[in-house]
């Protein structure tokens, strides 16, 4: 079970222990930094990903229509022969 989308394996016990070990690791000063950094990066991948997503449908669209044009054209080519 999840606890958060963009972790889609991880528990909360399995949160609990990775945020104890980044508590032992970056001290109680510096984890709200850290967690800062964290959230900024995820959103910018979020962001990234959402962009890419956008070109790769428009990419398929004008492919898509590129092939309905062809075989339209086609059709014409074959009824006139």
């Amino acid at each position: 079970m999840s606890v958060f989308g963009f972790l889609p394996s991880v528990g909360p016990w399995e949160l609990i222990l990775i945020l104890a070990i980044a508590l032992i690791i970056f001290g109680p000063g510096k984890l709200p930094e850290v967690g800062r950094s964290l959230g900024k990066t995820i959103n910018e991948f979020r962001r990234a990903s959402v962009d890419i997503k956008k070109q790769i449908e428009e990419e398929v669209r004008e492919v898509k229509q590129v092939t309905e044009d062809t075989t339209i054209s086609n059709n014409a080519t074959k009824e006139k022969v």
